[in-house]
């Protein structure tokens, strides 16, 4: 008779393998802004350009929410097998990605307050070396657009190898949060040129505002959507998700009177769900591990906790799930 360790009931709970190339590029992507951002605040000091000087201030803070990304990609790799994190590190990334969207919310209020007051209190602007400084800071955003972009490509297709019948897209939040805070400023230095360009040949001076407000909107917009997204991982709002249903599928279908009596899934990885199941029936030869194989179907559930009430053969009423 074969006598099992306890080896042989443990398992590995790191049930997210991260992502390097995302990690990589946000890295780069960081030290670009950065550097970026010295530019346009020397600039604007040598160039007397308000404009360019609260922008330079403006990417500081892309610049550190970018920052915060790449540390929670880190983070999480460093303690992905740390036994305190009793389902892994994957929600480092996500709190990232949360904080980062924070952090936009803060940029757009920024922006709008500059652009309300310059509508206010209007100011000079240099309007020929803001330009060329504009466009420099757009050429800037698109090369860490591009690589953000090829980070989010490859781990998506990385994603859809191992996992095609899954009925939604897994995104790499945290990468997501880095890529749109590129996006918010290229998209601000392009109405930023817009702006100029009316300031400059047609004399539009409250073009250059008017377009600061346009900007926050629809970074506010951005923000939100992300904040929503990452809240509802980190808060375990998973119930709604399909993997539910297929839950309940592979455990009660042709399982005779067996039936769920209690429920909670929750995701542990960009690809990968926990469950709990309490089951009430009166199946004497139903097991844990029968169970287990039932769910085996589906790769997303990585681990599950699972906990069967026997009914007594003659008793059906108590036996039926509320």
């Amino acid at each position: 008779m074969h006598t099992r360790n306890l080896s042989d009931w443990t398992h590995d709970h790191v049930f997210d393998t991260g992502n390097a190339v995302a990690e990589r590029g946000t890295r780069v992507v960081m030290g670009i802004t950065a550097t970026m951002m010295v530019v346009e605040i020397a600039a604007g000091w040598w160039f007397n350009s308000m404009a360019l000087l609260a922008d330079g201030w403006h990417m500081s803070s892309h610049a550190v929410a970018i920052g915060l990304s790449a540390l929670a990609y880190a983070a999480a790799r460093r303690f992905a097998k740390d036994p305190r994190f009793a389902f892994g590190t994957w929600k480092i990334e996500i709190l990232g990605g949360f904080a980062s969207a924070i952090f936009l919310l803060g940029v757009a209020a920024m922006m709008a307050a500059s652009s309300v007051a310059r509508i206010i209190s209007p100011q000079a602007i240099q309007y020929q070396e803001a330009i060329v400084i504009a466009i420099l800071g757009l050429a800037v955003n698109v090369v860490c657009a591009l690589i953000l972009g090829k980070a989010h490509h490859h781990s998506h297709d990385h994603g859809h190898d191992h996992q095609d019948h899954h009925h939604d897209h897994h995104h790499d939040l945290n990468l997501k949060s880095a890529y749109l805070h590129v996006i918010a400023d290229a998209a601000t230095s392009v109405l930023a040129i817009i702006a100029l360009f009316g300031g400059w040949l047609r004399g539009w001076s409250w073009l250059d505002p008017l377009m600061g407000i346009v900007g926050a909107v629809l970074i506010t917009i951005w923000a939100k959507g992300l904040i929503a997204e990452t809240g509802k991982i980190l808060l375990d709002r998973e119930m709604d998700h399909p993997v539910v249903d297929e839950i309940r599928d592979a455990v009660e279908t042709g399982a005779g009177d067996t039936r769920i009596a209690d429920l909670h899934v929750w995701r542990v990885g960009k690809q990968s769900y926990a469950c709990a199941i309490t089951l009430v029936t009166h199946d004497a030869t139903l097991t844990p591990n029968g169970v287990r194989e039932r769910l085996s179907a589906h790769e997303e559930i990585v681990h599950s906790t699972i906990e069967i009430h026997r009914c007594p053969a003659d008793d059906s009423a108590t036996c039926r799930p509320a």
